[in-house]
């Protein structure tokens, strides 16, 4: 088998299911575990730290690890990076088959920061049994450190290791996503896989084709770069908001009738949202969600911004995204018109930002646009926000299982 720790919604087993091989995956989020059965993922519902490691004796091929990255994430308090002394002595004595994780969280800042040293258990207690063959992790950028240490601790045990930064959208993923990867194998060298996409598109030379140009966030969408397409209004909703109001397909529907051309832009009118008082500019007949200027009107264009901070990330359709997060900022990852160079818009003033959908995040992360998300939206925007780009995952994976992956392997736009 191939055992996934931390195995969240599912990132690393639909690559694995893409590529044609099965996976367990351990994992405690309730919601998580509902989307990976929804999925047809088969999981074990547990705490990753108590789960006992005889049960995979003798029958583990690949171990696959992605520890929650909260305590070690930019995007929260980032206590991990003081607990690290704490978590490499925890690698270091689980290597020697000495549990000291009781005395160690005790002092950790963040209780979570020592699920990092995790994987070492396992590893630890298979390596007994001469397994597992190959071994793939992935982090946050700041944990590279202490990926290279696991990388130190393979290598005396007989594997080739490789440890270090590897950037999704060099693999084909509309999104910067810049992570830290562990690869591991006892049967070839460890290396990571050749990069297929670039910043700018490369000739074809005399050893093959060049690198394709990095996927945008509008191809990844099936938004065409010249359509100036409007994101799908939400109605209202707290972090945890509710439903998504709209079907899945409501883009294309619309992206559909501009084609046929029987799409016809609807008037503009002020109305008021009572939720907030507010005036806003709203379709007849949108019953008070957020409003929009209509995909007819090209002086603007969209852009997606990654949350409200002063230093956020803003990229044009055209470009791939920035890395995805939300947890308490899932509401804060918006669309929002930007002008158009060559349109005067002084006298016109910018249409509303939209938040993203779950939907429109999971396809940055490179999930089917079917994929089943399970729970309310900002359950779902976590999921998503922490999940492994199964594209990127696929990458990593062929070449220990003897595959490759094709370009229509993964069919982003809805």
């Amino acid at each position: 088998m191939i055992l996934d720790l931390f195995a969240g919604p599912g990132g690393w087993s639909h690559a694995l299911t893409v590529l044609g091989v099965p996976d367990v995956g351990l994992e405690w989020d309730e919601w998580a575990c509902k989307t990976r059965s929804a999925a047809g993922q088969l999981t074990i519902r547990t705490d990753v730290a108590q789960y006992p490691v005889w049960p995979f004796l003798g029958r583990t091929a690949g171990f696959i690890a992605s520890p929650p990255c909260q305590a070690w994430s930019r995007a929260g308090k980032r206590l991990g990076l003081l607990d690290q002394p704490l978590v490499h002595q925890a690698v270091a004595d689980l290597a020697q088959g000495r549990d000291t994780r009781g005395q160690l969280v005790g002092a950790c800042r963040d209780p979570r920061s020592l699920l990092a040293a995790e994987p070492m258990r396992y590893l630890h207690a298979l390596h007994t049994v001469g397994e597992p063959e190959w071994i793939a992790m992935e982090e946050v950028p700041d944990v590279l450190p202490l990926w290279r240490h696991y990388a130190a601790i393979l290598r005396t045990w007989g594997f080739s290791a490789w440890a270090g930064i590897l950037n999704a959208a060099d693999y084909g993923v509309p999104q910067t996503r810049r992570r830290a990867i562990l690869l591991a194998s006892r049967t070839r060298t460890a290396a990571p896989p050749e990069p297929t996409h670039a910043r700018s598109p490369e000739p074809e030379t005399l050893f093959g084709p060049g690198r394709e140009r990095w996927v945008s966030m509008a191809e990844a969408l099936g938004w065409g770069a010249t359509d100036r397409p409007v994101p799908t209004v939400c109605a209202g909703g707290g972090p945890g908001g509710g439903p998504e109001p709209f079907p899945s397909g409501s883009r294309k529907i619309l992206a559909d009738a501009r084609a046929r051309g029987t799409w016809k832009q609807p008037p503009i009118t002020q109305e008021i949202d009572h939720t907030s008082g507010d005036e806003r500019s709203t379709q007849p007949g949108s019953q008070g969600t957020r409003g929009y200027r209509p995909a007819g009107d090209h002086r603007w264009s969209w852009s997606l911004r990654s949350n409200n901070q002063a230093h956020a990330t803003i990229r044009s359709i055209e470009e791939p995204a920035g890395t995805l997060f939300f947890g308490h900022r899932a509401n804060e990852c918006v669309w929002i018109a930007e002008p158009s160079h060559d349109e005067d818009t002084e006298q016109s003033p910018a249409p509303e930002s939209i938040r993203i959908t779950a939907q429109e995040a999971g396809l940055l992360q490179t999930f089917p646009a079917d994929y089943p998300w399970a729970g309310n939206k900002g359950q779902a925007f976590a999921q998503i926000g922490n999940a492994v780009p199964p594209r990127l995952a696929a990458h990593l994976l062929a070449p220990h299982l003897g595959t490759s992956v094709s370009p229509d392997d993964f069919t982003l736009a809805a």
